[in-house]
C-alpha cells in the first residue's frame, strides 16, 4: 500500500517566486488570470527559443515593461468591450 503523499510524486514543481510575481503583475495589468499570463509568457519565451527559467524571467520582465510603457489600459478596454456587447440591441441574450 502506497502512502497518500507518494501517489502525487509526479506533480509539477514549484515555479520560481520572482517568475510568479512577474506573471501576477502582468495578469493584473492585462485583467486576465495569472495562469493565462504565465501561458502568454511561456509562449513568447518558446517562440524566442528559451527553455530555462532565467530566460523566462527575462521575457516576463520585458513583457511587463512593454505593458507599463503602453498607453492602453487593458482592463478598461475589456470592460468597455463587455459593456458594448451587453448594450447592443441586436445581441441575443437567450436562445
Amino acid at each position: 500500500m502506497m502512502a497518500p503523499f507518494q501517489r502525487f510524486s509526479a506533480m509539477a514543481g514549484i515555479t520560481d517566486r520572482s517568475y510568479s510575481i512577474l506573471c501576477g503583475r502582468i495578469a493584473s495589468l492585462m485583467g486576465i488570470s495569472q495562469s493565462a499570463a504565465r501561458r502568454r509568457v511561456d509562449i513568447r519565451a518558446a517562440q524566442q527559443g528559451h527553455k530555462e527559467m532565467a530566460a523566462r524571467i527575462a521575457t516576463a520582465e520585458a513583457m511587463l515593461s512593454e505593458l507599463e510603457a503602453s498607453s492602453v489600459d487593458h482592463q478598461a478596454l475589456l470592460e468597455a468591450q463587455l459593456g458594448t456587447v451587453g448594450n447592443d440591441d441586436l445581441y441575443m441574450v437567450e436562445d
